[in-house]
């Protein structure tokens, strides 16, 4: 799988679990690693500041599950 495309899925999944996140908390764990390989992603393809960005919003999605706080 090429940079491109993996990027496109990850992106394409953590938008879809963030979408999904008043459907239950597991969406918000999902989410968080949505974040991560995202991250991962810009950390590839050599944008840093975008991989340090959204490891930043996995922690605070993973705290929000482990705190069982609810979107609004």
């Amino acid at each position: 799988m090429n940079l491109t495309v993996f990027g496109l899925v990850v992106v394409s999944f953590m938008v879809t679990m963030y979408a999904l996140e008043r459907r239950g908390r597991i969406f918000i764990a999902l989410f968080a690693l949505g974040c991560l390989l995202s991250g991962l992603y810009g950390v590839l393809a050599g944008a840093w500041p975008f991989g340090v960005a959204e490891a930043v919003w996995a922690v605070v999605a993973w705290r929000r599950y482990r705190t069982g706080a609810r979107p609004k």
